[in-house]
């Protein structure tokens, strides 16, 4: 299994209006490393959903439930959309500034490429980070 971070304004897809659809199709991604990380997702691959600019913090948990196909918002073949369903909130959000206030959460993605809106994580950093918002 594979672990991901996926980010949204909370004006645009909220984590309450994903939790109340119970069920998404991550379209609009416009960047080619964030859509070569959408082709790699796979059913069953564990995503922490992050609210960006608003919020700046992981959360909850989703779960990719169906791996990569056409997005269907645009008829050019080069991008992708992947489906994810709601897992659970986290309890207490992780902000950004923790993430980068952890010695651990140094090298991750979120802090490193900042803009990129989806990115894979390692084991021990999603770890990391859900064991920082229970």
């Amino acid at each position: 299994m594979n672990h991901w971070l996926v980010k949204s304004e909370p004006v645009k897809y909220s984590w309450e209006k994903f939790l109340s659809e119970g069920r998404t199709f991550w379209d609009g991604v416009r960047n080619y490393q964030a859509r070569n990380n959408l082709r790699e997702m796979k059913e069953g691959d564990l995503v922490l959903y992050y609210h960006s600019n608003e919020g700046k913090a992981v959360v909850g948990i989703a779960k990719v439930v169906k791996a990569a196909y056409q997005d269907p918002t645009t008829s050019d073949p080069n991008w992708l959309v992947v489906d994810l369903a709601p897992v659970e909130s986290l309890k207490n959000p992780v902000t950004l500034e923790q993430i980068k206030a952890d010695p651990q959460l140094k090298d991750i993605g979120l802090v490193r490429q900042g803009r990129l809106s989806v990115m894979a994580l390692k084991a021990a950093e999603f770890d990391r980070i859900l064991e920082l918002g229970s």
